[in-house]
């Protein structure tokens, strides 16, 4: 019996293509580079020096954080546009390390997909080096895999991994928070990197909409208006923090909507009431619920409903943090602290 020449390509993967792909990205990686990084790309692991940031603490505590884009990724794959699922996973992963007062420091990435296509990889990985270098993150290393039959044509799972730092007595945890704080909500710009299935449910599945779409309440095409670009909150977090008011409790508004990310870092004693329509309304999400007959709630705990973070002070702050963030971003007065059992009610 005689076999066929068989090799690693023809079974699916092309090392060729992945050595291709890390020669577009190579120099833009090392645009984000500080000085503490000490390894380029290649090496079997980064190396980062420490020393230096450390002086600049008196009790040091690592934080990392790992996240995904999910399936948004479907919707960048139907409008052949990958650029802005790089600035989401960026924004994904810092924003759930900074909102406990941590300053990021570096990021790794994982890009999976069925067949590994050079131009792909270089859009996506051109997004996270935008979004790197706009937060002062080094993009230290990261990984490509191409698996034929693990993932279907097409398909791309995005993941990322970041490591910041914060000093042990600032680490912002909620546990001071208590009945009668204010709660402050920074916009959104839409979805960000959530509930997309539902989203994609509603308005492929049910109302029949192309990602082409253009419907009067929305200012752009559906797909456009899905791929907005998950909102980094770094330079709001640390204009408030920098200033050294005082912030007991800072919530990401990410997967599980206000409902569910709020009430993480609510004490066992208190409840937060959320007041609706003291923000402006993002018309994607009206949308969405009109489509579906989708109940309140249950939009409060798949969607961020136009409120992308979240801090909670006492009120003789609110205005101080208004002041440092009148030039980044409008803030609303969204609800307050009651006495209650860590949950999120509306009103």
């Amino acid at each position: 019996m005689s076999y066929e020449k068989v090799n690693y390509k023809s079974a699916g993967v092309d090392i060729d293509a992945g050595n291709e792909a890390v020669a577009r990205i190579k120099d833009g990686v090392k645009s984000t580079f500080t000085n503490n990084v000490l390894t380029g790309l290649g090496s079997f692991g980064s190396l980062y020096d420490l020393k230096p940031i450390l002086e600049d603490y008196n009790n040091p505590v690592m934080v990392q954080s790992i996240d995904g884009v999910g399936t948004k990724t479907i919707i960048a794959r139907k409008m052949r546009k990958f650029d802005s699922i790089g600035i989401d996973l960026l924004s994904a992963c810092s924003n759930d390390i900074i909102v406990m007062g941590a300053r990021p420091l570096t990021f790794l990435d994982y890009i999976a997909n069925d067949k590994l296509k050079p131009d792909i990889i270089e859009e996506i990985v051109s997004g996270m080096i935008k979004a790197c270098k706009e937060t002062g993150v080094s993009l230290v290393g990261g990984e490509t895999a191409e698996m034929p039959d693990t993932y279907l044509p097409g398909e791309h799972d995005l993941v990322g991994i970041i490591t910041g730092v914060v000093e042990k007595d600032k680490i912002i945890t909620g546990e001071t928070i208590e009945p009668g704080d204010a709660v402050l909500g920074l916009p959104s710009n839409g979805l960000h990197t959530n509930g997309y299935s539902l989203a994609r449910k509603l308005l492929f599945d049910i109302a029949g909409y192309g990602v082409n779409k253009k419907i009067p309440e929305l200012k752009k095409s559906i797909g456009s208006t899905l791929l907005e670009p998950h909102i980094n909150y770094s330079n709001h977090v640390f204009a408030v923090l920098d200033k050294n008011i005082n912030v007991k409790g800072i919530a990401h508004i990410t997967g599980g909507g206000l409902m569910e990310n709020i009430s993480r870092i609510l004490p066992d004693d208190s409840d937060v009431e959320i007041k609706k329509g003291s923000w402006p309304d993002l018309p994607i999400f009206n949308v969405m619920q009109s489509i579906g007959r989708v109940d309140e709630n249950e939009m409060f705990r798949s969607f961020n409903m136009g409120i992308g973070l979240v801090f909670i002070v006492d009120p003789s702050n609110v205005n101080k943090i208004n002041k440092a963030l009148r030039a980044l971003t409008p803030i609303y007065e969204i609800g307050s602290v009651i006495c209650g059992n860590k949950k999120v009610v509306l009103k």
